[in-house]
């Protein structure tokens, strides 16, 4: 126990002085790369110049919206698969992802966004917010993991049809194509505004599934042992749904869908992590932190012209890894 909380430990300190890295190459990469004692000195400068604003004002925030955004998908996909034993599962699995995106992609369509600057954030929300009722309306409080699952995927696909009948009949094809590229989620053009709007329930979101751990690693041996070891599951399993809801509802409704965060980060940490969710809970948020900011960079040095979507270059991360998990599973059957 001693060796495997060392480890964890030193692992969580690496992957924090990498969130400094990355914090300090996200803030310096754009269309002019800025040396660190540029940075450093505009971070704490009050000069109304230039290079105070573009870091300030454009890159500090986007900075700051891939921590937490990293934070929550990468937390809430370790959460998901530690409670349904499941190590496929992420956080869209529960309608979530499609519902934010949905209520965004209405605002759109209504043209809100031209009339209220945070109208397609709060669309967002409001569509996380409904997915959770139409969950506990299908699901009920009392329900199975199963239950869950397969109610989950009932929301997701109607909140994905719904999204592709609003795309169209959308009225012009200009509007078309501004909700599909936005859907491919991007953290350009954010500001201040969007930061503090999503904050408040992002750490209510993250703060209630951080306090699940201690039930997760009693899980891994079995409801009715957990139950006996007075874990209370259905409190545990809509405390889950609740705080995934708030942290990748409020996520997506900022930043679009970004996949495989949350699918894949908790597969790379499990090892380190000595297959205890509970350990896995605090490593996976920071390997989402990191894999986010990493994927917003790499998004803007390959770009020459227009940025390529955050939600590609984490896509494209993904698949080959699970691509890799595949064969490596093949090869251990042989």
């Amino acid at each position: 126990m001693i060796k495997f909380d060392r480890k964890a430990l030193l692992w969580s300190v690496l992957l924090i002085f990498l969130i400094f890295v990355l914090s300090l190459l996200s803030l310096s990469q754009g269309p002019t790369f800025l040396p660190l004692d540029t940075i450093i000195s505009s971070l704490y400068s009050q000069a109304n110049t230039s290079t105070n604003i573009i870091i300030q004002e454009i890159r500090l925030p986007r900075t700051l919206l891939s921590i937490m955004i990293g934070a929550a998908l990468g937390l809430s996909g370790a959460a998901l698969q530690g409670y349904l034993r499941n190590p496929l599962a992420e956080p869209g699995i529960i309608g979530v992802s499609g519902c934010a995106a949905l209520g965004a992609v209405i605002v759109f369509y209504s043209g809100l966004t031209s009339i209220i600057s945070i109208a397609l954030p709060l669309g967002g929300m409001a569509g996380a917010a409904i997915s959770v009722l139409l969950l506990g309306l299908l699901a009920g409080y009392k329900s199975s993991v199963m239950t869950i699952i397969l109610a989950g995927v009932a929301i997701t696909s109607l909140a994905g049809s719904l999204t592709s009948l609003v795309l169209s009949l959308a009225p012009n094809p200009f509007a078309t194509f501004e909700i599909f590229f936005w859907l491919l989620g991007s953290l350009a053009d954010r500001s201040f505004e969007h930061v503090k709007l999503i904050v408040f329930p992002l750490v209510i979101g993250i703060g209630l599934l951080l306090t699940t751990g201690r039930a997760l690693d009693a899980l891994t041996l079995g409801e009715d042992v957990a139950s006996s070891l007075g874990f209370n599951l259905q409190r545990i399993k809509w405390t889950i749904v609740i705080g995934i809801s708030l942290a990748v509802g409020v996520a997506v409704s900022v930043s679009g869908i970004i996949g495989f965060v949350g699918l894949v980060v908790p597969h790379l940490l499990r090892p380190i992590a000595d297959f205890r969710p509970g350990i896995l809970l605090p490593l996976s948020m920071l390997g989402g932190i990191n894999l986010t900011l990493a994927a917003d960079i790499l998004v803007r040095v390959v770009s020459q012209g227009p940025e390529l979507k955050l939600g590609i270059v984490t896509a494209l991360i993904g698949s080959p890894f699970f691509l890799y998990l595949v064969i490596k599973s093949r090869s251990k059957l042989q």
